[in-house]
C-alpha cells in the first residue's frame, strides 16, 4: 500500500544530487578585486599590471593575485574596504585612458564552473552593486541642431537664388551676411515660410553687410535638449537589457543628468565600457574634387588602408539613430563586419542619395567619444590629473556606390569580432543622441551594511529552527519526516535560483522565511489528516496512505491560490516587490514537491516494508 516504484525513488535522488550540487557554489564567497581594461580594444599586458601593482604597494595596499587577460587584467585583493583605494591608486598611475572598475572575482573551483554551476547573483541591497551617474552634453545637441538647420537653410538659399556673403554658426545662432540689404529681405521671407517657426530672426548691419541671425528660441532649444535626454534614457536602459542586468535602476536625475544603478554586477568595467561608450555611425558622400566649401578631412582608422585621408562632404546622409537592427557577421575574406537594417525614413534618405550619386563613394565615419588624461591645477592650485572627453571621427570604409542602397547593407573594416560584436550591440540598443560623461561612479555597499545581512540571515535561521523544534516536538517521528524535506527545500531553492540567475535581495529573504512556515503547511495537513483517519478507527497503513492522497487536493488548491498571487506581484511590482516575489514562487513549486514527495518517500521506507501497531505522530 505504501510503496513507491523505483522511479520515483530515482526521480528523488537526481533532484536532491542536483540541488546540492548547484547550491554548493553559493558556498565560495567572491574575493574583491580591481578590473583594468582599456576604453577601446586595447590589450592589457604584464608590463601594464606591474605598472598598477607598483601603485598598490606604494599606497601601501596588499593584493593575493594578479591575473591577467586578453582584453583586461584583474587584480585579487585581501579586503574589500582596500577596492576603493586600490581604484583610486591605480587610475591615477595610469591614466584615463583605462578603465579602472571594482570588481567581485568568483572563486568557484574551476570543475564546477566548467559544470555550469554559479553562486546566486545578489542584489544591491545585499551585496553592492555598481553606481554610475552621467551627465548629457546637451550643448552637443544644440549645436548639433544647428547644424542640421544651417544646411537646410544653404539649400534654401541656394534654390531660390538668395546669395549670401557668408552663412555660419555663432554664439548659439545661425548668422548670415549679405551684400544688398533686397538679398536679406529675401533670405527672411525664405526663413518664415520654410518652417523655420522656431527661431527668432533679427536684422542688423556690419561693416557694411547686411546681417541676417536666426536665434533658436527658448522653447526649441529645450524641446531638444529633452529629446536628447529622453532618447539617452531609452538607449541606457536598452544597453543594460543588452548586458543582462537583473533589477537595473536607470532613471532621470534634472535636467540633463541620468542615474544607472546595477545591483549584482561581477564586470563593472564591461558594464561601463558599453553604457559609457558614445560610439555612432555617420554616412557621408566623398566630396567632390571642385568642392571646397562644406567637407572635412578625415584619417582612416584602419592602418592597412591605402589612403591616409579623404575628405567627405559635411552633409550627412543618415545616422546611426536610423538603425533598427544590427549584427556582427564576417565578410567573405573572413573579416568582421555589421549588418545593418534602417527604419523606414533611413532606407529613404539613403536611396535618395545613392541613387543619384552611383560611381561616388560613400564613406562610413566611426564616431566616438574618448577620455584622455590632462594635467590641471585645482582650487588649490596642486597639479591633478583629470579626465577630458572628446570626440574621435575616423574613415571605417569608403566605398563605390555600385546601385543605389535600400534598408539593408553591410559596414566593414572593424578591427576584430569583438569591436564587430559591441558595435552592434550599441547600434541595436540605439544611439546616444548626445555624448555623456561620468561624473560620478562609485561601488555601493549594503544599503544597511552588514547588519543588514546578518540579521536578514538570521531571521531564516531563528524561523527555520523553530520551525524544526515544533515539527519534531509535536509530530515526532513524521516532524523529522518534515524537517528533513525542508532542508531538501531551501537547499533546492537556492540550487533553481543560482541555475535560472535569479537575484536574491533582502526582500527575496522575506520570501524565504515565509517560503520556510509555508514549506510545512502541507505537512501539517498531512499529519493531521493521518491523525483523524487513526481516531475513526483506521489501521496505520491506511491512515499513512488516505492522509497523503485525501490531503493532496487541500495542498494544491493553497498552494496554486498563493502562486497566483506571487506571479501577479512580480508581473505589476518594482524591484524590491519583484524580489520577494521570485523567492516566493520558487519555494512554493520546490515545497510542494519536498513536502509531498519527499515526505512520503520517508515514511514509505520505514513504515511501509513491515507490519506497524502504532504510529509516532
Amino acid at each position: 500500500m505504501n510503496r513507491y516504484p523505483l522511479w520515483k525513488y530515482l526521480l528523488i535522488v537526481v533532484v536532491v544530487a542536483m540541488g546540492l550540487f548547484y547550491a554548493a557554489p553559493n558556498l565560495y564567497a567572491p574575493d574583491p578585486a580591481v578590473q583594468i581594461s582599456g576604453q577601446s580594444s586595447v590589450a592589457i599586458d604584464e608590463t601594464l599590471l606591474a605598472q598598477a601593482t607598483q601603485a598598490l604597494d606604494a599606497a601601501g595596499i596588499t593584493y593575493s593575485s594578479v591575473e591577467p587577460g586578453e582584453r583586461s587584467g584583474l587584480i585579487r585583493l585581501h579586503e574589500r574596504k582596500q577596492q576603493l583605494a586600490a581604484k583610486t591608486a591605480i587610475q591615477q598611475a595610469l591614466g584615463f585612458d583605462y578603465v579602472v572598475a571594482l570588481n567581485l572575482a568568483a572563486t568557484t573551483p574551476a570543475w564546477l564552473a566548467d559544470a555550469g554551476g554559479q553562486p546566486m547573483k545578489l542584489g544591491l541591497d545585499l551585496s553592492g552593486g555598481v553606481h554610475f551617474l552621467m551627465e548629457v552634453d546637451t550643448a552637443q545637441v544644440v549645436v548639433a541642431y544647428l547644424e542640421s538647420r544651417i544646411s537646410e537653410f544653404k539649400d534654401a538659399l541656394r534654390k531660390d537664388k538668395a546669395r549670401y556673403k557668408t552663412l555660419d554658426i555663432k554664439d548659439g545662432a545661425i548668422v548670415a551676411s549679405f551684400i544688398k540689404a533686397e538679398l536679406r529681405e529675401k533670405a527672411e521671407i525664405i526663413a518664415r515660410q520654410r518652417e523655420f517657426n522656431d527661431f527668432l530672426l533679427s536684422t542688423s548691419e556690419r561693416g557694411g553687410r547686411f546681417v541676417l541671425t536666426l536665434t533658436p528660441t527658448e522653447g526649441a532649444i529645450r524641446e531638444r535638449e529633452e529629446y536628447a535626454v529622453t532618447q539617452n534614457l531609452t538607449t541606457l536602459r536598452n544597453r543594460v537589457n543588452e548586458l543582462g542586468v537583473s533589477e537595473p535602476i536607470v532613471q532621470r536625475q534634472g535636467r540633463n543628468r541620468i542615474v544607472v544603478e546595477l545591483p549584482g554586477v561581477q564586470d563593472t568595467s564591461e558594464a561601463k565600457r558599453i553604457i559609457g561608450k558614445t560610439a555612432n555611425l555617420e554616412f557621408r558622400l566623398e566630396a567632390e574634387s571642385n568642392t571646397v566649401i562644406g567637407r572635412e578631412q578625415f584619417e582612416f582608422r584602419s592602418e592597412g588602408s591605402r589612403e591616409r585621408t579623404a575628405w567627405l562632404e559635411k552633409k550627412i546622409v543618415i545616422a546611426g539613430d536610423n538603425v533598427t537592427n544590427a549584427g556582427a557577421g564576417f565578410d567573405e575574406n573572413g573579416g568582421s563586419q555589421v549588418n545593418i537594417t534602417l527604419d523606414g525614413r533611413g532606407g529613404r534618405d539613403m536611396h535618395n542619395a545613392t541613387k543619384n550619386n552611383v560611381g561616388r563613394r560613400l564613406g562610413v565615419l566611426f564616431v566616438e567619444t574618448k577620455q584622455r588624461t590632462e594635467e590641471r591645477r585645482d582650487a588649490d592650485g596642486v597639479m591633478k590629473k583629470v579626465p577630458v572627453s572628446y570626440q574621435e571621427k575616423s574613415i571605417i570604409s569608403l566605398a563605390t556606390i555600385q546601385s543605389a542602397l535600400g534598408v539593408q547593407f553591410r559596414v566593414t573594416g572593424l578591427d576584430d569580432p569583438q569591436e564587430a560584436s559591441d558595435f552592434a550591440l550599441l547600434l541595436r540598443a540605439g544611439a546616444l543622441a548626445a555624448p555623456m560623461t561620468f561624473v560620478e561612479e562609485r561601488t555601493i555597499g549594503p544599503s544597511l551594511g552588514a547588519e543588514n545581512i546578518n540579521l536578514g540571515i538570521k531571521s531564516v535561521q531563528l524561523g527555520m529552527l523553530l520551525v524544526l523544534v515544533f515539527m519534531l516536538v509535536y509530530y515526532r517521528v513524521f516532524g523529522l519526516f518534515a524537517n528533513l524535506a525542508l532542508a531538501l527545500n531551501l537547499v533546492v531553492l537556492v540550487a533553481v535560483m543560482s541555475i535560472l540567475g535569479a537575484t536574491l535581495t533582502l526582500p527575496g529573504i522575506a520570501g524565504i522565511v515565509l517560503t520556510v512556515g509555508m514549506a510545512v503547511d502541507a505537512n501539517v495537513l498531512i499529519f493531521s489528516r493521518i491523525r483523524e483517519e487513526l481516531r475513526n478507527g483506521e489501521t496505520p497503513q491506511g491512515a499513512i496512505h488516505s492522509g497523503y492522497e485525501r490531503a493532496i487536493v487541500s495542498i494544491f488548491d493553497a498552494n496554486i491560490t498563493t502562486l497566483i498571487v506571487a506571479v501577479i506581484l512580480y508581473t505589476v511590482g518594482t524591484g524590491p516587490i519583484k524580489g520577494f516575489a521570485v523567492t516566493l514562487s520558487i519555494g512554493i513549486v520546490t515545497s510542494m514537491f519536498t513536502a509531498i514527495m519527499v515526505t512520503r518517500a520517508l515514511a514509505n521506507l520505514v513504515y511501509g516494508a513491515r507490519t506497524v501497531d502504532k504510529l509516532h505522530i
